[in-house]
């Protein structure tokens, strides 16, 4: 039985777990106040409903979040690839109710499993193409085009009873390195990033947005601690109006653990003013992770913030003024999931890919293809890499994973001749062509040997011109590959694209 101190803790805590079943240790602390759960991949199955069921059995007023983005990122169909447009496409496409409708679509998905926050719309505008954590989950590199985007995606989430949880505040697109892996800093002047990064956030208020996620980046003009621990960063959120939850990005990234630590990082975003603190995701650690590293991580933050609580470097006010947030939350969507009402439209989100895609260049009229993955490894938060993407391509073709940034030329020119000795178009699969010099050394290699070669790119489109035919996919999904290989293989007419001058 938990004490006061860890009752009242377990309400702004929000741990990931392992298994597609509540682990004991998950169910017991769900009765004594636990605040919820977020899903990861590792927890989706057949009987993700009935998950649902027993934590909300466990504690009825449970929030159950869940990354369910759309495009590149997607939990629900982590093992074969989302099915939903992406930000970029949508983007991309600038058709308000197609974002409005995807976010509907998205909300349907995930209240169907029991869940009811998603941890989305991405409001971050990706002004750096390099960035390797945020490219085509963002809308797009304009502030207004990304506004009027999340806006609509929250109007399409919230209006069907599940919460939008606009990230990563104050900004995410103006990096390019992973704060999974590292602290990234953001250098720019403080009027450009009100003037860009903020917009999209300020907007997402103004619309009622139901949480807002913090980054763990650092602004040094506002100070040395990443804004998730910086009470000056969050207190922007209170001076804008804003009365709902702030909720951390997960405090397991390096650039929490691996500087205050996980049960220091919990104690200093809540006296900074966060009100959930999104623990992480157990898997991470990869092979180091322990057979019970979710309850490990978990009893590290409720830890961190006792102590804290007990030598009053934490005010209780504050750690009950969170608790209040979430509480608050819970009991609003409780209500809105009693009397919600399935939607009655049709959802195309094939029309709405077909519809984004372009190509540059004359593609050849393909009969089979033959892809080499050439991308990049996957992220923790993306899984740039998954073979979903490239099996969906291929179809009843070949296909083979290539890692350019690792492979010697010469393996790389022969996967090139096999390729183009096999049956069908030969199809280069890539996603930073601007960014990655590997990437596109292949391509210009691929020219020179196989000239009816052609390129998808499934990433933010290629500004710098190529040197064989593109098809811009503009998202890692299924449901992209799929339509990109119906294209290739002259099942629908697709529109000319001519890349910028970069």
């Amino acid at each position: 039985m938990t004490d006061d101190l860890e009752r009242l803790a377990n309400g702004v805590l929000w741990p990931g777990f392992f298994g597609t079943t509540a682990p004991q240790w998950l169910r017991d602390e769900l009765s004594d106040g636990l605040a919820g759960v977020v899903y990861f991949g590792q927890n989706v199955s057949d009987e993700l409903s009935a998950l649902s069921a027993d934590i909300l059995a466990a504690n009825p007023d449970a929030l159950i979040g869940i990354d369910e983005e759309g495009g590149s990122v997607t939990r629900l169909e982590s093992a074969s690839g989302s099915t939903v447009p992406g930000a970029a496409q949508l983007g991309l496409l600038d058709d308000l109710v197609a974002s409005e409708r995807t976010g509907a679509e998205l909300a349907r998905r995930v209240r169907a499993v029991g869940a009811n926050v998603v941890l989305g719309p991405v409001a971050d505008v990706n002004t750096d193409p390099r960035n390797p954590v945020i490219g085509v989950r963002a809308f797009g590199d304009d502030p207004d085009l990304v506004s009027r985007h999340v806006v609509a995606t929250i109007d399409g989430l919230q209006d069907a009873a599940v919460a939008a949880c606009v990230k990563h505040f104050p900004g995410h697109g103006d990096t390019h390195l992973d704060s999974h892996h590292a602290l990234p800093e953001i250098t720019l002047d403080v009027d450009d990033i009100e003037r860009v990064h903020l917009a999209p956030f300020r907007a997402a208020v103004e619309a009622g947005v139901d949480a807002v996620m913090t980054a763990h980046i650092v602004v040094p003009a506002w100070g040395e601690q990443p804004a998730t621990l910086n009470p000056r960063v969050l207190g922007m959120l209170r001076d804008w109006g804003y009365d709902g939850v702030i909720i951390t990005d997960a405090l397991d990234m390096a650039a929490i653990r691996e500087t205050v630590g996980l049960g220091g990082g919990a104690a200093l975003a809540l006296a900074a003013g966060a009100d959930l603190l999104c623990i992480g995701n157990p898997t991470n650690p990869g092979d180091a992770a322990l057979p019970d590293q979710d309850e490990r991580d978990f009893r590290a933050a409720r830890d961190g913030i006792v102590a804290a609580l007990r030598d009053g470097s934490l005010p209780r006010e504050r750690m009950e003024e969170a608790a209040a947030r979430v509480a608050t939350l819970a009991a609003k969507l409780r209500a809105a999931a009693a009397g919600a009402e399935e939607a009655e439209e049709a959802f195309d989100a094939a029309d709405i890919v077909r519809r984004v895609l372009t190509v540059s260049g004359e593609a050849p009229r393909a009969s089979d293809l033959a892809v080499i993955d050439a991308r990049r490894r996957s992220t923790l938060a993306v899984d740039s890499a998954g073979s979903y993407v490239a099996a969906a391509l291929a179809g009843d073709g070949v296909s083979v994973r290539l890692d350019v940034a690792a492979a010697p030329i010469d393996d790389q020119d022969r996967v090139l001749d096999e390729m183009r000795a096999a049956a069908g178009t030969t199809v280069l699969l890539i996603d930073r062509p601007d960014t990655d010099d590997a990437q596109r050394a292949l391509v210009e290699r691929a020219a020179v040997r196989d000239a009816g070669a052609v390129v998808v790119n499934v990433g933010l489109p290629a500004v710098r011109p190529l040197p064989l035919p593109v098809v811009e996919v503009a998202a890692a999904s299924r449901l992209g590959a799929q339509l990109a290989r119906e294209a290739l293989l002259g099942r629908f007419p697709v529109s000319q694209r001519t890349p910028r001058a970069g």
